[in-house]
């Protein structure tokens, strides 16, 4: 079966082959590619829209057919390392051949969008709300786990899996209940609301990622702390 696909990470196996992960429609599936250094290899790269015709009914498949299926997405910079970002997650995060299709068509939405460097956090915030809810994480933004609506002037912190749990007193890492009603509205014009949205996210996806760094959040930090001549 034919099916549109993108390389999420690739390395070398054996003499010439690759061991090629990729994200479709049918989930994240990984197979082999014969003859990886020829035509067809030079596809074998992230942010390139492929149709692939994959062989087998174990986990690892093997690439029968591997075509450009339209124009690739230079991801330069910040959006590179964006790029990069969503791909780790998806590697760490989604189960191989679990079908999440709304989840690759939101993939394939944010693709062009970083390629012509919109502002890369409420694209980078709405991805990571998407993965979580398509894997059963997410949680509402605009009532507590109690089922109350969310009190703009009350604080809240963060039980994963759960929901927002309001608090009597300071303590850090919490969310005031404005900031999470503009993230439920996707409002990022309040004040505070994207920086909160990225805390929000870490604090979502942090019990999932197993305590592994991120080597994108890494090397993006690092190219942010270069020194500049």
């Amino acid at each position: 079966m034919h099916q549109p696909a993108f390389v999420l990470h690739s390395r070398p196996y054996k003499e010439s082959s690759a061991l090629v992960d990729l994200f479709t429609p049918q989930g994240r599936l990984r197979a082999v590619m014969r003859a990886a250094r020829g035509k067809a290899g030079s596809l074998i790269r992230p942010f390139v829209s492929l149709e692939v015709e994959l062989r087998g009914k174990s986990e690892l498949k093997t690439v029968a057919r591997l075509e450009s299926a339209g124009p690739a997405h230079w991801l330069d910079g910040q959006a590179l390392f964006s790029g990069m970002y969503l791909n780790e997650l998806l590697i760490r995060l989604l189960p191989a051949e679990d079908a999440h299709p709304a989840l690759f068509d939101h993939y394939v939405a944010t693709l062009p969008a970083l390629a012509a460097h919109r502002p890369l956090e409420p694209l980078l915030r709405a991805f990571e709300w998407r993965l979580l809810s398509e894997l059963g994480y997410g949680f509402a933004l605009d009532v507590d786990i109690a089922g109350q609506p969310i009190d703009p002037q009350r604080l809240y912190h963060l039980l994963p899996d759960a929901g927002l749990e309001p608090v009597a007193g300071f303590q850090p890492g919490l969310f005031n209940g404005a900031e999470l009603l503009a993230m439920a509205e996707a409002d990022w014009q309040v004040p505070g609301a994207l920086a909160a949205a990225k805390r929000l996210m870490r604090q979502a996806l942090a019990p999932h990622l197993g305590g592994r760094p991120l080597v994108s959040r890494e090397l993006f930090m690092n190219l942010k702390e270069a020194p500049r001549d």
